[in-house]
């Protein structure tokens, strides 16, 4: 949630920071409801004290007289008044909690601004393409992928984009993410097993509501939503706590599934592995003190890049513009891996920093000794992904005779140098 102090005190910042991000909020109706908003908290306040002046006239008049009943019929009248303006308070304050929610993050000044992901910038790139497989060719149209990948059956028994794995396919997967977990703990993460659906409280804190509705699985008898990423549970691991600032920074790690509906997807771009509806993902997630989350989110960007390097998988770093920076973020960094056979660039993972947008709405603050609590900043990023990674290694590392050399880090959780 925007911090309301600089909503009123630079609207004008507000306003730019909504027409660089191409959001759709009418700025100018939420300033005039705060005006009301807080109107009607002062008139309710005055009520209140007036209430308790006219209570304290009373304990000094002897009951019965002629001036304790007209005070009694003061109370009623100021009781009443009060109580019909909680109820106008309320109402109030839930139109205003939701117009709130539609106000996005401010980017950071360093984030380039421009409407849409032609004005993403190439930070770095590592590796050389050119060195994949003189056989590469794109995974779903591998021998491999098609005898141990079953799309058809997925389709069968639950619908397209949910695929089945096998034999060595699925050990391949359980060893990236193995590997992801083991490197994650080497790197002070704490792993934790989160739960697969949350509430509507936790996807509200973390800004998939009322931004994603389309994009999530819903279980309506529950109200629940299955998770996109383990962002979301994992964040709301602190909601409604104080920290100690000298427990500051907390590190967490999570593998889980993950369930997106990819509405609207279609094309070359969803086939085989680019683009499922439920994937594996390990996520790293980041509580810290609001003056070194930007250092933070350069370590974070250079883990899930260790990550890649170990794989000797060949990648990009892109500084994600304003146009193409999520609603809750204010610098995002997308790491993109070469896939040889398709011959085209895959997002295995975006590395944010949201300072203290989620914070405040999942009421997630620190406190030092002798101060006041503050909210933490918060950063969560991919380390990484499994399809689009998985991808990568089965065309950049396809072998004439139709196997896949295994990345050697990989060789240890895997078992053997071939996938084959």
């Amino acid at each position: 949630m925007i911090d309301i102090k600089i909503l009123r005190e630079e609207p004008d910042r507000v306003r730019k920071a909504i027409a660089d991000k191409g959001n759709d909020c009418d700025l100018d109706a939420i300033l005039e409801m705060d005006i009301k908003r807080r109107k009607l908290i002062a008139s309710v306040e005055q009520l209140r004290a007036q209430q308790k002046s006219v209570n304290s006239e009373m304990a000094a008049l002897q009951k019965g007289s002629p001036e304790f009943i007209a005070k009694i019929e003061e109370m009623r009248g100021v009781a009443a008044e009060v109580k019909q303006g909680d109820t106008a308070l309320k109402d109030l304050e839930e139109t205003w909690e939701e117009m709130i929610l539609t106000v996005p993050n401010i980017a950071h000044d360093t984030v380039p601004v421009a409407p849409d992901p032609s004005g993403n910038v190439v930070d770095l790139t590592w590796g050389d393409a050119a060195s994949a497989s003189p056989h590469a060719k794109a995974h779903y149209d591998a021998d491999i992928f098609n005898e141990l990948s079953d799309f058809p059956r997925g389709v069968k028994v639950t619908g397209a984009g949910w695929p089945f794995f096998k034999g060595g396919m699925a050990r391949l997967i359980r060893s990236l993410i193995n590997f992801y977990l083991d490197e994650a703990r080497d790197a002070g993460y704490e792993e934790l097993m989160a739960p697969l659906v949350v509430n509507e409280a936790s996807a509200r804190a973390t800004g998939q509501l009322p931004d994603k509705e389309g994009q999530m699985y819903v279980i309506p008898q529950e109200g629940f939503y299955m998770i996109p990423t383990s962002e979301v549970p994992v964040t709301n691991f602190y909601r409604d706590e104080i920290l100690e600032a000298d427990d500051l920074p907390v590190f967490r790690a999570c593998y889980t599934p993950c369930f997106r509906r990819e509405a609207g997807s279609y094309g070359k771009d969803v086939r085989g592995l680019n683009r499922t509806h439920q994937f594996d993902k390990v996520e790293l997630v980041k509580w810290v003190h609001p003056d070194e989350s930007y250092n933070e989110l350069e370590s974070l960007k250079s883990h899930a890049e260790t990550l890649l390097q170990k794989l000797q998988l060949p990648y990009r770093v892109l500084l994600m513009c304003s146009g193409d920076l999520g609603f809750t973020q204010t610098k995002k960094y997308d790491l993109e891996v070469w896939a040889a056979g398709q011959e085209r660039w895959l997002e295995v993972s975006s590395c944010s920093n949201f300072e203290a947008f989620q914070a405040r709405r999942a009421n997630i603050r620190y406190r030092a000794k002798g101060e006041k609590p503050v909210h933490v900043h918060t950063l969560n990023g991919s380390g990484l992904a499994v399809p689009r990674v998985l991808a990568a290694i089965l065309e950049n590392n396809l072998q004439e005779d139709g196997r896949v050399k295994i990345p050697e880090v990989l060789v240890p959780y895997f078992g053997q140098e071939y996938l084959g």
